[in-house]
């Protein structure tokens, strides 16, 4: 059972690098004003991959 939770952990982890890259990929276009649609995603999956909720 406890492979399974990592396992999950491991995709929260991996989907938070990826939303710390759409962060900064935003930041740095001349959209950037739309960052503030990452910034759920980025603090959301930071919490899964914790295992705080």
């Amino acid at each position: 059972m406890d492979t399974a939770n990592n396992k999950s952990k491991g995709l929260y982890w991996i989907l938070f690098l990826l939303s710390v890259v759409a962060f900064f990929v935003v930041y740095a276009s001349p959209a950037g004003n739309f960052i503030t649609l990452t910034i759920p995603f980025v603090g959301f999956f930071f919490v899964k991959a914790l295992d705080i909720i």
